[in-house]
């Protein structure tokens, strides 16, 4: 599997939109009804059992990672900075997806400091959270142990910073709102989805757009990922198979369902 590095500037603190409130404030979004985080049960780099259940009561930020991923590397001291000052309230976890060699990860978490736990991810792992297509990848879960947010690439840690402390109900300078999962954090929710990346539905009809969306949740797509059409979407934004596929059924309806062209009027003229 190919994994896309994604760097996100400093101007993406606003969250999955830059928008700000009527009165100038800041947006960050959460998902209204979130999904308990599938648990796992894993083993440290020091040996010591790592299960996500035993973080109840905190706020979880599951970040996944590699070590020869520069913006990973990168996010690690601001990851540290926030984990000592939020550390009876904040747990920080991370999964490294890339390595079997746990001592080349110890000697990376002994030279950087880190201060949470890690471990190595499993393959079963990476699947219950989606695939993990892209690094760093990182999970906001509540206090309850669900998800409420993900962040792909290097991000602002004000932002980090900003979610915590609102699940945490302490004070924040921002708008906190709430929004729907159509996929972007589970794909198993891509069947809500009434858009997709690179996929122009906007000359459809309300009937053409259901009856395109329908084809694309249920028909599986080719490229290798397991996935439907409309989940290689949203997993992958590149993948030129759905998106090829998905031009080809949005071509296929549309011409089925076009009207027939009106007959030219006879002639008058003698």
């Amino acid at each position: 599997m190919i994994i896309i590095l994604m760097v996100v500037t400093a101007s993406s603190f606003a969250g999955r939109s830059q928008n700000a409130a009527p009165d100038g404030r800041p947006i960050i979004r959460f998902v209204r009804n979130p999904d308990p985080a599938p648990e796992f049960h894993l083993k440290t780099l020091d040996g010591q059992p790592l299960a996500l259940g035993n973080s109840q009561g905190k706020v979880v930020l599951l970040n996944f990672w590699a070590t020869w991923c520069g913006p990973c590397r990168a996010e690690i001291p601001d990851l540290i900075a926030l984990q000592t000052k939020y550390k009876d309230k904040l747990q920080i976890i991370g999964l490294v997806v890339d390595s079997d060699d746990d001592a080349e990860v110890r000697d990376i978490a002994r030279n950087e400091g880190i201060n949470y736990p890690i471990a190595i991810s499993s393959d079963q792992v990476r699947v219950q959270y989606g695939g993990i297509a892209a690094l760093p990848t990182l999970f906001v879960l509540d206090t309850q142990g669900r998800v409420v947010q993900k962040h792909i690439g290097l991000r602002n840690p004000a932002l980090y910073e900003v979610e915590v402390r609102a699940l945490l109900d302490l004070p924040v300078p921002v708008n906190v709102e709430t929004f729907e999962d159509t996929g972007e954090i589970f794909l198993k929710h891509a069947d809500r989805a009434s858009e997709l990346p690179g996929v122009d539905l906007s000359k459809l009809t309300t009937e053409q757009k259901s009856a395109v969306l329908r084809k694309f949740n249920a028909e599986s797509c080719s490229c290798g990922c397991k996935y439907t059409l409309a989940q290689c979407r949203i997993w992958d934004h590149d993948c030129k198979v759905s998106k090829n596929r998905v031009g080809e059924i949005i071509d296929e309806l549309t011409k089925a369902k076009a009207p027939l062209a009106e007959p030219m009027p006879a002639s008058t003229e003698k």
